[in-house]
């Protein structure tokens, strides 16, 4: 008789999902939201828009001058020496000059004020010789030069910003631009998380308890033997938080089937996305695995990967899950790759992919064939200028403090045996990956 064997961190890497298959069939499972709503311009900040937004306006309305200086006509324009054209007005922003311009006369301007009709061109004023009456230009007058046409930036009927847009800094400049103060984008989206563990102490409750007992405030009580701050709590809260969703945290969850079936259920019944953290593996604790086989649709569990070799993912009711390892990096690296893309994709967004660059590895980086490993690493340049990237030192999975001193993720891909210095690598910045 053979014994049933569950994945393992010894398992061969045969036996694994290669990382893009899994995100392939991620891609393919997860649903946008289908819900919209109509919110004022400021209040959208974050979101992705639902619909196209076509421009109601040209931008700009009316031709006007890119520079202070003289609105002339092109005709007016020397073909050798000089000309004295007569000034008839003056044009400012905000104030139009309403009388029509012929050649031989000019308009003195502002930036950003219509041009007169009648005028093409604009002098800027260092380049003229003027009196209260009279400007004087020369034949090196460019025609056209120095005005702002009519739709210039955007024209009236034109789509301005696509479906999957998300709305921030630019976008809203460019709304309002336009006179638009509403849009219409995807309702927020909802996600869960919570924690595993009998080992896990809650940062909240410690003080609590310890409140009392804390004579000097600067004194740091000891946990009970055994016991762990539950880091990956506020490390999920965190990069939850970047993504303007709703985030439902559940707490910590201890080792026990009805609670995690508990928490489970309620988190599928509020949200459209559940995270956990640890109890994903193949032991006798590990009941986050043994409840999600048996409320949910698994899609998938082991991955060639590392860190993060354990991770599930898949449904429970109408909800997407993600049961993440219980190793503090695993937990950010995974993460990474895969909850904040789909969660990304669930929101709407076109763009979903983590941005990689490229750079020369300075350090000696060793792995397995067979896996993808996500390394970390600090990004620089060299004095060339050059892109370069080295280790922050060892990669366990434990080491919180490497994600911190970290400034990006190196990514060795699963045909790789290792790095060399000198050698291009695929490097994801944290600048575009936290958020």
């Amino acid at each position: 008789m053979n014994i049933e064997k569950l994945p393992s961190c010894d398992d061969p890497f045969d036996s694994l999902l290669p990382v893009e298959e899994a995100r392939a069939r991620m891609a393919a499972a997860l649903q946008v939201v289908t819900q919209t709503q109509e919110l004022s311009l400021l209040d959208s900040i974050g979101r992705v828009l639902s619909v196209d937004v076509v421009s109601p306006v040209n931008v700009p309305a009316h031709a006007n001058s890119a520079m202070d200086g003289y609105a002339i006509a092109a005709a007016s324009i020397p073909g050798d020496g000089t000309r004295d054209l007569q000034i008839i007005g003056t044009a400012w922003a905000g104030k139009v000059f309403n009388g029509n311009l012929e050649a031989g006369q000019a308009v003195r301007i502002f930036t950003g004020a219509i041009m007169p009709s009648g005028a093409d061109t604009v002098v800027i004023q260092e380049h003229v010789s003027a009196t209260d009456q009279l400007v004087t230009i020369d034949r090196d007058v460019e025609p056209g030069r120095n005005v702002r046409l009519a739709g210039e930036d955007v024209q009236c009927d034109q789509i301005i910003l696509t479906k999957g847009t998300q709305i921030n800094a630019a976008e809203v400049g460019v709304l309002a631009s336009l006179g638009i103060n509403k849009v219409n984008v995807y309702r927020t989206l909802r996600v869960a998380f919570f924690t595993t563990g009998d080992e896990l102490q809650a940062l909240d409750e410690y003080a609590d308890a310890q409140k009392d007992a804390q004579n000097d405030e600067h004194t740091v009580p000891e946990l009970e033997p055994g016991m762990l701050f539950d880091s990956n709590r506020y490390s999920l809260h965190a990069m939850l938080r970047r993504l303007d969703i709703d985030v439902i945290d559940i707490g910590i969850v201890r080792d026990n089937a009805d609670d995690t079936r508990a928490a489970m259920q309620k988190a599928a019944s509020s949200a459209d996305v559940i995270v956990t953290s640890g109890g994903v593996s193949a032991g006798d604790a590990d009941f986050v695995t043994q409840v999600f086989h048996e409320l949910g649709n698994v899609s998938f569990w082991k991955l060639a990967m590392r860190p993060g070799r354990p991770l599930a993912f898949g449904q429970i009711g109408d909800a997407f899950f993600f049961g993440l390892p219980g190793n503090p990096v695993a937990v950010m690296v995974t993460f990474l790759q895969f909850v904040q893309p789909a969660i990304k994709q669930m929101m709407g967004l076109v763009s979903t992919d983590p941005y990689t660059i490229n750079a020369i590895c300075l350090s000696t980086l060793r792995k397995s064939a067979g896996r993808v490993e996500y390394q970390r690493g600090v990004l620089a340049n060299d004095e060339q200028g050059n892109l370069t990237v080295s280790s922050t030192g060892k990669q366990g999975a434990g080491r919180i403090s490497s994600m911190s001193a970290a400034n990006c993720l190196i990514v060795i891909r699963a045909d790789k045996s290792g790095v060399s210095p000198g050698d291009i690598v695929e490097v994801q910045p944290f600048m575009g990956l936290f958020g």
